[in-house]
Formats: structure tokens, sequence, C-alpha cells
């Protein structure tokens, strides 16, 4: 006497191809989340830049800051910091794996920097907002 068999279940190539796709968006969403949170450095042979201007909105007031820092293997000169409507600051030099967190002046619409500086570095960057963590101070 034989016991009767289970039926195999067999899952669709349609169902294969949609489960496949789901994952691959959600793994292309992830890409672009992280790559949009961190910021990348400009690179020209020898000299590279990364420029990050942040502002955080608080309840009453505003903090913001530009980093940048010279990532490159060679120092870069003549760095104009421009943060548009003529506010400008000027670093002469900076070396290879230094950083410097510069302020914008107060009363500034904090829309966007340019920083420039010899070697061809040209970067324009539009401000970015943190993302708020519970607990934290605006949040």
């Amino acid at each position: 006497m034989t016991l009767p068999a289970k039926p195999k279940r067999t899952v669709s190539s349609q169902k294969n191809i949609l489960i496949g796709c789901g994952i691959g968006v959600a793994v292309a969403i992830i890409i672009l989340v992280i790559s949009m949170s961190f910021p990348v450095s400009t690179i020209t042979s020898d000299n590279s830049i990364l420029v990050d201007p942040t502002k955080e909105t608080q309840t009453l007031f505003v903090i913001a800051r530009v980093t940048i820092q010279n990532t490159g293997n060679q120092p870069l000169t003549n760095i104009t910091v421009d943060y548009g409507y003529g506010d400008r600051d000027f670093i002469p030099i900076l070396k290879p794996g230094e950083t410097l967190i510069m302020s914008p002046p107060e009363g500034n619409s904090l829309q966007f920097v340019r920083v420039t500086a010899d070697g061809n570095i040209d970067v324009y960057k539009a401000y970015r907002e943190p993302i708020a963590m519970p607990g934290m101070m605006g949040s």
C-alpha cells in the first residue's frame, strides 16, 4: 500500500521575476539614500577637496557651518569660500588632511556655497539639513 504523494508546490516564474525586481528596487533605494547622506570629495589628480555645508534649524536660531577638508596629496592654495551675496572667506593654504570648519556670516541666506582653489578646484554645493534625531537639540 502506497501513501498518496503531496503535490509539488511550484512558484511561477512571474512571481520569481516580481520578487527579484522588488529586491532590486529596495537595494537601489538603499544605495541612493546612503550616497546622498554622505558627502564625497571632488578629485582632480593630486588635488582633492571635500566641501560639506550644513544648516540645522532650531526653534530660535539656525546653526550653519561649512566643513572644508583637503583630501588630496598636495596642499591647496588660494581657497575662496563664497557664501553668496558677496559674503566670502579666503584661506591661503590648506595642507593635506587638514580640515577647517567655517561659519557663514550672520544674515546670509544659507542657500549655497562655492569653493574655488588653485588646481582647477571649483565646487558648488547647496546646504544640507541633517536628519533630526529624537532627544537631540531641535528635534
